[in-house]
């Protein structure tokens, strides 16, 4: 038995997880407008958002198209510091529930037809606080989220499963 198969005994039984949100905005400091779908562009990111437009708060070494963060992360932070992470206050494009995106470190998943992979965690910056007037950078710290890579685009809807790739090989 692998060290994943036990530790999921371990937590007992657990939800698939499935995409709880999508949010975009079209430029910088705009406020994220929630989507019950969205067209996923392979290599660029969600249709109409601000990093798939170039339009964003970003430097280019640091960009990301698409990013991701978890139910649990958003817990988390509000456990920590009372500030209000709703409507995707988080500035991430999609909430995950049923799983800790430290979950998705090293791998490949499926949200409903797409192919992403886990590219590297996406710090909070002091940007954040200055366009929600909170500080959620320090809510948020060291669970603010991931970038993804887009391999194969398609349209996700929230509810849609996340399903992940077969590691095994043969």
């Amino acid at each position: 038995m692998g060290w994943r198969t036990l530790l999921e005994r371990l937590r007992g039984p657990t939800q698939t997880p499935r995409l709880q949100a999508i949010y975009v905005c079209a430029s910088a400091g705009e406020p994220m407008q929630h989507r019950e779908s969205i067209e996923v562009i392979a290599g660029r990111g969600l249709a109409g958002d601000r990093y798939c437009l170039g339009t964003g708060h970003w430097h280019p070494v640091e960009s990301c198209g698409v990013t991701l963060i978890s139910e649990d992360d958003l817990l988390r932070a509000r456990r920590r510091l009372d500030v209000r992470l709703d409507h995707g206050r988080h500035r991430r494009n999609l909430v995950v529930t049923g799983l800790r995106t430290a979950d998705l470190q090293g791998r490949r998943f499926r949200i409903g037809p797409v192919l992403f992979a886990w590219q590297r965690p996406r710090p909070p910056c002091g940007y954040l606080n200055q366009i929600t007037g909170e500080n959620l950078a320090r809510a948020l710290r060291a669970n603010s989220g991931i970038c993804l890579d887009t391999l194969e685009g398609g349209v996700i809807r929230v509810g849609d499963a996340l399903v992940f790739e077969s590691t095994e090989h043969g």
